[in-house]
């Protein structure tokens, strides 16, 4: 009988009970829904790549084939991701978050044009998209510096540096031209949001968004014949002034300088509208701007006699609001393509272009309303099979799943990735450690935001900006990036059963 070292036994012994309790505190109801929608997308990037004519999906020269290996891939990288252990990921997070930054900086410089873009770094017959990987990454530094002993998201210190830490890979992204990719990193501000940031960034986020969109929808339009002004100038400017007055309301104790603030601003806005319509036409915007100037000055006047700094902060919200309002319109008319902007026209409903940048969009639309209640059934899209759609298997892979699948078919898509979304949440919640609900909460941002804008744009409801469907669209970057996102998270999960 062969004598076995008591040490050798009793580490066997424990990493075999080790992994016996890893595999039992493991989540398997968010796995066995990664693995559904893996399949499921899998199905669909057969039904979009599909030609007539074309029997073996698994021959590794089609898309299907070749998707079957990133998913085979993906699944051993999973495994990988929960055998390791769970200290790793927060001992290395900012070496791999400054490994990344590194990439992501020397990307432009070794990937060639695709489609207008820097962003692929060839590895022989494969390419591989590192703006893809650098979410999973910054997520981890996020969390680990969030969940430091000193850590308050009221220093305003600390607060600036979570922001610098998840705008410095997006700024990267945008130097490869990849703008939708980089857009994505503004779903760590939900995330912020939950662990305790102010809702008045949130606030100042969606003013932001209807700035730019009543702004540039309306910058063509007059209010009269014979007032030379915009709707668009106008009605942006007078909604700084309704916002600041009601951001005082709610964050200062005395409501009188509000009442002070709507009196003399939309007294003064009547005034100069009169004025102009029946005595002189002249640029309302003028009296506008002056009435913005003359409120920051009001509220900086109010933060020193009163020694309130929330004066002085809604002064910088109403100063940032003009200066953002003005310095995007001169973003969408010389610093973002022609195409960029009538993509974003076609949106607004400025354009339809049906023949241009409105192509994919419309063709999107007829496929997915032809697919009915049931759909067509698999391989059986018409519009998909003859490749009406662009980038059908990719960006535009949902509409995919509503011709061939109906209305069914997509519905039942949007409720496992909700039902997803929603495990998420009660995974993160469940978190005994601020680094695993910060990391978490940060899956949930990335998850939510690229479903939400990825369907909106399918169905033309948000601009089209090229992000893919989470393990539904056609590459292996994505698959990779999504997969490593979420077991990375389940493995930290797990970790907290365990203990």
């Amino acid at each position: 009988m062969r004598c076995v070292p008591p040490n050798f036994r009793q580490g066997g012994l424990c990493m075999a009970m080790r992994n016996g309790s890893l595999f039992k505190s493991v989540d398997w109801i968010t796995i066995f829904i990664y693995l559904l929608l893996v399949i499921y997308g899998w199905f669909s990037v057969c039904g979009a790549s599909y030609t007539y004519g074309e029997t073996d999906f698994f021959d590794f020269d089609t898309r299907a084939g070749k998707q079957m290996v990133w998913i085979f891939c993906s699944f051993g990288l999973g495994f990988v991701l929960l055998m390791l252990e769970e200290k790793l990921y927060e001992m290395f997070a900012y070496i791999l978050y400054g490994a990344v930054l590194f990439l992501l900086l020397i990307t432009p410089f070794l990937a060639e044009d695709t489609k207008g873009s820097y962003s692929w770094i060839k590895f022989g017959p494969v390419s591989l998209q590192p703006a893809e990987f650098a979410k999973f990454a910054t997520a981890l530094a996020v969390a680990k510096y969030m969940s430091a002993y000193s850590f308050s998201m009221e220093k305003s210190r600390h607060f600036m540096t979570v922001v610098g830490m998840i705008l410095l890979p997006m700024l990267l992204i945008v130097l490869q031209k990849e703008t939708g990719s980089a857009l994505v990193y503004l779903a760590f501000f939900l995330m912020l949001y939950r662990e305790g940031m102010s809702g008045a960034f949130l606030f100042s986020g969606v003013c932001a968004v209807t700035y730019f969109v009543v702004g540039i929808r309306f910058s063509e339009v007059r209010m009269s014949e014979t007032i030379p002004t915009s709707v668009g100038t106008f009605s942006v400017l007078l909604m700084i002034l309704l916002f600041t007055a009601g951001m005082m309301w709610t964050y200062c104790e005395r409501k009188k300088p509000v009442w002070n603030v709507l009196t003399v601003g939309l007294g003064a806005t009547v005034s100069a509208c009169l004025f102009a319509e029946f005595v002189i036409p002249f640029d309302l915007v003028w009296v506008q701007i002056g009435l913005c100037i003359g409120l920051v000055g009001y509220l900086l006047y109010l933060s020193l006699s009163e020694r309130s700094k929330n004066y002085a902060l809604i002064a910088v919200f109403t100063l940032g609001s003009a200066v953002f309002f003005y310095s995007g319109d001169l973003v969408f008319n010389k610093v973002l393509q022609p195409h960029q902007q009538v993509r974003i026209k076609v949106v607004l409903g400025m354009e339809e272009d049906l023949s241009g940048a409105g192509y994919n969009v419309n063709q999107s639309k007829i496929a997915i309303g032809s697919g009915g209640l049931t759909g067509k059934g698999f391989l059986n899209g018409t519009q998909t099979k003859l490749k009406y759609v662009p980038e059908q298997d990719t960006d535009f892979i949902f509409c995919t799943v509503g011709e061939e699948e109906g209305f069914l078919g997509a519905a039942a898509v949007l409720v496992l990735f909700m039902l997803l979304i929603l495990r998420l949440i009660v995974l993160s919640e469940r978190q005994t450690t601020v680094f695993g609900r910060v990391y978490g909460y940060s899956v949930v941002s990335i998850f939510f935001f690229h479903l939400f804008i990825n369907i909106g744009m399918v169905l033309g409801l948000t601009p089209v900006i090229g992000i893919p469907l989470p393990f539904f669209s056609y590459g292996g970057s994505s698959l990779w990036g999504f997969t490593l996102l979420l077991f990375i998270f389940l493995r930290i999960s797990a970790e907290r059963k365990r203990v």
